[in-house]
């Protein structure tokens, strides 16, 4: 492996020094900043329109436009993602692609630092990245907390910068059979600019101004308890609490030369993001008290109450894109390569003065002394708020040549990508050290390396046909490693302030300082029970350490021709063999007719699959989960683990998918492009993340303590619960989209683009693999439960609307764009009132999202055709999502909603996040 990569650098260096050109097509392309290779203009018509724009996604025939393409693409334009001032290329597809979703999760660990999409409300490692048409390697991390996306590992669409970006096409329809793993959802290709000559300067600075809807601004607390809400202080409250943060620069260059007839590409940004918080005010007692009926501690009346930090980290990112080719006599030898680096730093949750056990010095007990309010001194004595520092290192190089060999055209590619992220955890502690913990800790990290080599080879045939019959057929070779960095001791290891129960004698117990159970032999230590790792994020462990690699390789078939006039089929076929679990075949037949003209109907049918990624096979480690408000040390575990044994794992298969579209096309007039496509999309033995078995919330009190019992035997006493990856669902994914373009001209108005898009998406689980294994012999122990499933069926939008309008008169430029959002549904813990073992039932705390509008507005004036000065603002009218409730519930449930929803006032499940109104400016200067 790593002779390969030493090979692969030294020969991108040599090409990078020769200046060699990328393509993404099959065809052969020349190496000129034509922005839509082969498009010509046609009446009027705009370049850009879908019947002159050719696509490379999903088809590897020549001159396949977007109008005659037997499967739905979206085609996003460069202009479309630089009207924006989101600075994220995530963020600028969510608004654009109806069928895209981009929640912005916090206190997330890592997520919220690399936060994953999805595609057709599929899982992000359902849907494949390329880049220039070559696979994008993924992120090293695995996304293990309760956001969606939980347990996928993606790719970090955010490290490439939107100024690179030439155009995003997004193939909406299954492709495993052309591309291979992953590409059960669709296909997103993002080629880069090529362009020989010119360039692009910007400079942009934004950020929030905002009145956060429904969380009140704290004027004062009283040092008495809410009679309403006894777990709170009386409040007094003046108006809604405003927000006036998250300050973002962006400063970005892409630059074209010519060298000789090749040419280089070079894209380079900056970005710098200041956090944001949206946290409501914990007006919870900060400081101990005694016992229920002493007096308060007179510093709860100054205490600052937004202890928390609730949005998006503080993100500092460097990145650099170079795309670069050569003619070489009748081949073109080319190369892309990026880099990018990312530091991040996001809050974990407050630990508050008198939380116990979390904040308190178990140095001043002895080991038999039981740990109470009258007997508790804290660590810290205002508390503290751990925060989750990260390093993110990604580069990736790619090497081709491309030409004609014995009339083939031919494409010989190696790509190298390697993602790096390190975490370290600060403002912390290790309770298990007491006094003498640390309060910063290298906590280890995740690598992940990909290495692919390709060839393609493709020939137009004439047998007859309306069009020539294009055969298309080449193979593969991936190998994938991945890695565990263990962290520093102190940010896992037990200290001497843990000491777990034992069996033994009553003597050597006393000799402990112990307490002896003389019925069951156990020497307990209630005075040695302090939390084990850093809080807010504990350290992967010495046996974490990991180093896993695996292989594959592929081969492919492809026809595709026009039978006779306006009748388009698209056959493919694959097999693709990997070392960890063999083979799979794959197959996929799609077919365009055009009724009339203008009028065409358009199908495919397709079988795939998704192979368990490294990252689920061997992912472990123990974070700490805020479940119910109570926080709970979470081990997620490998499958071959001696403890997920113990609760049931078994070797993970391939996710294998059955895919079904039917569409219609019209394009009445010149100008206009209308596109409706239904899908259905099942796939069986879907990788997931199980439960917090073992955690409340998660299971009845009974399986709980069993769970627990396992753990407690297999030497995880410090741990409260335990997850690990099984193959368990069988799902079904049906929906619908509609895309409606038209461009035109008015005159002296200008030239003008309106369109609507529309997705109409659902979930279903039709089974759930309950595989107990050891473990039937506990009742109602279930492996994916409620709120996984809600989260699953429910956790991503019903439907999505995108209305655009983009024009120009003279100078002056506008875009405006309105998106509706449909209901989500958040899961909460706790069980439903009716029948606390049901499945799909909803439960009291469950927070239903209500449909919301976002709008963005962006104005722009340009001087004299070179600078351009441009004005907005997304979410123009400050929208946010249905913020959780707060005190008792209504008196037909009863109970309390948690107490988390004082001050974590919205959800993360909200498909566009909670920062209200980001304003902007933005000067772009061309030459």
């Amino acid at each position: 492996m790593r002779r390969s990569i030493a090979t692969l650098l030294t020969l991108s260096v040599s090409a990078l020094a020769l200046a060699v050109p990328a393509y993404a097509q099959t065809a052969a392309t020349p190496p000129v900043a034509d922005p839509v290779p082969g498009a010509t203009a046609q009446d009027g018509v705009p370049d850009d329109s879908p019947e002159n724009t050719i696509v490379v996604t999903g088809t590897r025939a020549a001159n396949r436009t977007v109008a005659d393409s037997a499967v739905p693409i979206d085609v996003i334009s460069s202009e479309q993602l630089s009207t924006s001032g989101l600075g994220e290329t995530n963020k600028i597809l969510n608004t654009l692609v109806p069928s895209f979703n981009f929640p912005q999760p916090s206190i997330a660990d890592g997520t919220d630092v690399i936060r994953p999409a999805s595609l057709r409300g599929l899982a992000p490692d359902q849907t494949l990245v390329l880049v220039n048409g070559k696979r994008r390697h993924v992120t090293a991390l695995i996304n293990v907390n309760g956001t969606v996306g939980r347990g996928s590992a993606a790719v970090d669409l955010n490290s490439i910068p939107a100024l690179a970006i030439e155009r995003v096409e997004v193939l909406r329809d299954g492709a495993a059979s052309q591309y291979g793993s992953d590409a059960i959802a669709g296909v997103i290709n993002i080629q880069l600019k090529r362009a020989n000559h010119g360039g692009k300067a910007s400079v942009s600075y934004g950020k929030y101004v905002t009145t956060l809807d429904g969380v009140p601004e704290l004027s004062a607390v009283t040092l008495g308890l809410d009679p309403n809400d006894a777990r709170v202080l009386a409040a007094t409250y003046s108006g809604e609490r405003k927000a006036r943060d998250g300050d973002l620069w962006t400063i970005g260059a892409n630059l074209g030369v010519p060298i000789g007839p090749g040419f280089l590409n070079v894209t380079a940004e900056y970005r710098d993001r200041d956090n944001t918080n949206r946290a409501g005010y914990d007006i919870r007692p900060q400081y101990n008290r005694t016992s229920t009926t002493a007096p308060f501690d007179p510093r709860e009346a100054t205490f600052n109450r937004l202890s928390f930090e609730f949005g998006d980290p503080r993100t500092e990112d460097y990145t650099i894109f170079a795309n670069a080719g050569m003619p070489i006599g009748d081949f073109e030898l080319y190369s892309f390569a990026s880099y990018a680096r990312r530091d991040g730093r996001s809050a974990a949750n407050y630990r508050f003065s008198g939380q116990q056990p979390n904040n308190r010095d178990y140095s001043v007990l002895a080991p038999s002394a039981t740990p109470s309010n009258a007997n508790f001194v804290p660590l810290r004595p205002d508390g503290f708020l751990p925060f989750i520092a990260s390093e993110l290192r990604d580069y990736s190089i790619a090497v081709g040549l491309k030409g004609d060999i014995g009339g083939f055209k031919s494409d010989l590619s190696v790509v190298y990508g390697n993602n790096r992220f390190d975490y370290r955890t600060e403002n912390s502690l290790n309770a298990s050290f007491g006094p003498a913990s640390k309060s910063s800790f290298d906590s280890g990290g995740l690598q992940f390396g990909q290495l692919t080599a390709n060839l393609d080879l493709s020939q137009e045939f004439e047998v007859g046909f309306a069009k020539p019959l294009t055969l298309a057929f080449g193979g593969e070779y991936r190998d994938e490693n991945f890695k565990i960095r263990p962290g520093e001791v102190q940010s896992y290891a037990a200290g001497p302030f843990f000491v777990a129960a034992q069996t033994t004698t009553a003597a050597n117990c006393s000799t402990q300082g112990g307490v002896y159970t003389t019925a069951s032999g156990i020497c307990s230590f209630p005075g040695r029970q302090a939390p084990v790792g850093a809080q807010g994020f504990p350290g992967f462990p010495a046996s974490a350490a990991t180093d896993a690699s695996r292989h594959s390789y592929a081969g492919y078939a492809e026809l595709d021709t026009d039978i006779f006039a306006g009748f388009t089929v698209t056959a493919a076929g694959r097999y693709e063999h990997f070392s960890d679990f063999g083979d799979t075949w794959n197959g996929k037949l799609a077919a365009r007719f055009e009724v009339v003209d203008g009028f065409a109907i358009r199908g495919s049918v397709s079988n795939g699959f998704r192979a368990p990624s490294l990252h689920q096979q061997f992912f472990t480690t123990t974070s700490t989960n805020f479940i119910a408000g109570l926080p709970v040390d979470i081990s997620t575990l490998p499958v071959s683990s001696a403890v997920a044994r113990a609760l049931g794992s078994q070797p993970l298969k391939p996710e294998k998918s059955l895919n079904y579209s039917l569409g219609a096309t019209a394009n009445p007039f010149r100008g206009f492009n209308l596109t409706a496509d239904y899908y259905h999309i099942k796939i069986d033995d879907r990788i997931v993340l199980t439960e917090n078995l073992g955690a409340a919330g998660s299971g009845t009190t009974a399986v709980n303590t069993a769970v627990k019992a396992i753990l407690d035997a297999n030497g995880f006493q410090s741990v409260g619960a335990a997850r690990f990856f099984i193959n368990g669902l069988d799902t079904t994914t049906e929906g619908f989209d509609v895309v409606g373009t038209y461009r035109f001209g008015i005159g002296g108005l200008g030239n003008w683009s309106l369109s609507a898009a529309y997705n109409h998406n659902t979930n279903s689980i039709d089974r759930r693999i309950n595989a107990l294994g050891p473990l039937a012999q506990i009742p109602n122990l279930i492996l994916f439960g409620r709120v996984e499933g809600i989260r699953f069926t429910d956790g991503q939008p019903k439907d999505k609307l995108v209305l655009s309008a983009d024009g120009s008169v003279g100078d002056f430029g506008i875009s405006a764009k309105t998106t509706r959002y449909g209901k989500v549904i958040a899961p909460g813990a706790a069980a439903p009132t009716s029948n606390a073992l049901s499945l799909t039932d909803y439960g009291p705390d469950d927070l239903f999202l209500e449909p919301k509008w976002i709008s963005d507005l962006e104005v722009r004036y340009t001087f004299k055709e070179h600078a351009t000065f441009a004005f907005g603002a997304n979410n123009l009218f400050d929208v946010y999502p249905t913020a959780f409730p707060k005190g008792n519930r209504p008196a037909s449930v009863g109970g309390q909603y948690p107490i988390s929803n004082y001050y974590i006032p919205y959800t993360g499940f909200s498909p566009f996040g909670f920062n209200g109104r980001f304003l902007y400016g933005r000067f772009t200067a061309q030459f």
